[in-house]
C-alpha cells in the first residue's frame, strides 16, 4: 500500500491532482470533506470548525479520522491492493502522523499565486470560498497558521501551478509515476 498526501492553498490545484490520482486507481481521502462533515453536524462555519476541532481535540485530530478511514479500507480488501492519497494536509502535525502510520508517505505540494487562486476560487464557488478579497485573505491567513507554508517547505515534490492546464498536468503525471514507482 502506498500513501501519499498533497497540500497547497486554496486553489492552487489541490483537486486536479486528486482527480487524476482517482483516475489512476488511487481512493482519495479529502482532509477537506471531514472538516465540512463536521461543520455540517455542528450547523458552523467550515474555518471555524477547522479550529474548534484543532482546539478540542488537539492538531492531529482530522489526520487521526483520516487514518482511521485508510485503515478500515484498506482491511476489507480481499486479494486487492489499493493505494491512498489524502488531499488537504494542513500541518507538520499530521504529516507527522501520516509518517507513523504509513512508512512510506511522501507529500506533494501544489504552489499558484494569491492572484491566481482568488480567480479559480471566484470561478469555483465551492461553499467555503470567497468572491471577497479580504476573506480570502483571512482564510489564507488561517491556513497558514495551521502550519501549512512548513508542510509546503518540506514536502518531497513541489509543483508550480501557474501556466495552463496541460502543463501542471505533465507535471503531476511525472510526480505520480515517481511516487507510485511504476
Amino acid at each position: 500500500m502506498i500513501v501519499m498526501g498533497i497540500s497547497g492553498m486554496p486553489g492552487s490545484g489541490k483537486g486536479v491532482i486528486s482527480r487524476m490520482a482517482h483516475n489512476r486507481g488511487l481512493k482519495v481521502i479529502r482532509m477537506g470533506d471531514v472538516i465540512r462533515d463536521e461543520a455540517q453536524k455542528r450547523k458552523a462555519d467550515v474555518g471555524e470548525t477547522a479550529v474548534t476541532l484543532r482546539k478540542e481535540f488537539g492538531e492531529y485530530v482530522v489526520a487521526k479520522i483520516c487514518v482511521d478511514i485508510i485503515k478500515s479500507d484498506y482491511a476489507h480488501l480481499v486479494d486487492e491492493e489499493r493505494n491512498y492519497l489524502i488531499e488537504g494536509i494542513r500541518s507538520h502535525y499530521e504529516v507527522e502522523i501520516f509518517q507513523e502510520n504509513f512508512p512510506q508517505f511522501t507529500v506533494i505540494s501544489v504552489f499558484s499565486s494569491p492572484k491566481t487562486r482568488f480567480r479559480r476560487l471566484k470561478r469555483r464557488r465551492r461553499s467555503d470560498d470567497s468572491s471577497d478579497f479580504l476573506e480570502f485573505k483571512k482564510r489564507d491567513e488561517r491556513e497558514l497558521g495551521f502550519g501549512i507554508g512548513n508542510v509546503i517547505a518540506t514536502s518531497d515534490y513541489l509543483i508550480v501551478n501557474e501556466g495552463p492546464l496541460w502543463k501542471f498536468k505533465n507535471e503531476i503525471k511525472k510526480v505520480l509515476k515517481k511516487s507510485l514507482k511504476y
